[in-house]
């Protein structure tokens, strides 16, 4: 295998020193003409490239940001993973992406990864509902923001949308349809996420003058289109059926809509289905999917930023004040929910 190039590689092939070398990468205008074009030369003869890592170790400064979802099979965290990574651009960084499968023990191994790579900063959005990795890492000193996840405390800062907000919303919209029996599709119950959109469910059936029981939770292990599937599987097998379905996500939504086909029942005419998030596929699918929408995009770029503001206020020794930013989300109403359209 063949042999990196190194710096005192090429000051040889030049003829300088080492310093002289690091002077025209780092500070080429300190350099002679005559002696910048030599070393440029020997650069690109040997083919040499600077170890990044190595240079930014000994300046105590990284130039990656880390990026820590729940699931990048979901186009959301791709939407919000975007919108990350055009602010870390902007500001001439890149973004190391991970996914933790929503398991605990493997965001626990993308923290400590990050740690060793002394990442500039991370955005997380935690599967660990106990809390206990975010307290290991933060043992390291690196600064984080919290995605899609309102900071309870005041010691980091978060960027989150409203789910109870937008639980109400979904609800909201099938109880003016005439629905009484509704069933949610919930996902893992230990997600804060899952939590507020049921909160925000029951909110819209006791405005409505609806009890609990009104609301019948079909909870799943995972967020993601078998899940809903199974799920859809469950709620054919009902005695009562609900005349509605409010599903935690997209890909749920798209699961039960796909066990419904299958089976012959016709959305929305005999059962109709919202879902979360508005996903490029929610408009797409065979039954156009009503969805609350979540900014996921703007999510990411504002968790970015705020990223990026902490460690410049951090280095340049001034105080930051953490802040929590809650965006609100949308109703988009297509087909899935609109009887006899």
């Amino acid at each position: 295998m063949a042999q990196s190039v190194g710096i005192k590689d090429v000051a040889r092939a030049a003829g300088v020193s080492v310093g002289t070398v690091s002077n025209v990468i780092n500070r080429p205008d300190t350099v002679a003409g005559e002696t910048r074009a030599r070393v440029l030369s020997a650069i690109d003869r040997l083919g040499y490239v600077r170890s990044e890592s190595a240079r930014q170790l000994r300046a105590g400064r990284s130039r990656i940001m880390g990026l820590l979802v729940l699931d990048m099979g979901n186009p959301f965290f791709v939407d919000v993973a975007r919108g990350a990574e055009r602010a870390a651009r902007e500001a001439g960084l890149g973004v190391m992406v991970c996914n933790s499968a929503q398991n605990a023990a493997e965001e626990a191994e993308y923290l400590s990864l990050f740690a060793e790579q002394r990442v500039r900063g991370v955005l997380l959005t935690p599967a660990d509902a106990t809390g206990r990795n975010i307290e290991t890492f933060r043992r390291h000193g690196i600064p984080f923001v919290l995605v899609d996840r309102v900071a309870e405390g005041t010691t980091e800062c978060s960027v989150s949308v409203d789910d109870v907000a937008g639980g109400a919303l979904a609800v909201r919209h099938l109880v003016d349809a005439g629905h009484r029996s509704i069933a949610y599709v919930s996902g893992p119950p230990g997600l804060n996420q899952v939590r507020d959109r049921r909160t925000g469910a029951l909110s819209a059936l006791t405005e409505a003058g609806l009890g609990p029981e009104a609301l019948r939770e079909l909870p799943t292990e995972r967020l993601d289109v078998a899940a809903g599937r199974d799920a859809g599987a469950r709620l054919l097998g009902l005695a009562d059926r609900p005349t509605a379905v409010f599903c935690a996500n997209d890909l749920l939504a798209l699961g039960v809509l796909q066990a419904l086909y299958a089976a012959g029942v016709s959305v929305p005419d005999e059962l109709a289905i919202v879902g979360y998030d508005d996903i490029e596929f929610a408009a797409a699918a065979a039954v156009p999917l009503t969805s609350v929408r979540q900014p996921a995009v703007t999510l990411g770029a504002l968790a970015a930023e705020l990223l990026l503001e902490e460690t410049e206020q951090g280095e340049g020794g001034r105080p930051h004040e953490h802040r929590r930013v809650v965006l609100q989300p949308e109703l988009v109403v297509r087909r899935s929910s609109l009887v006899g359209r």
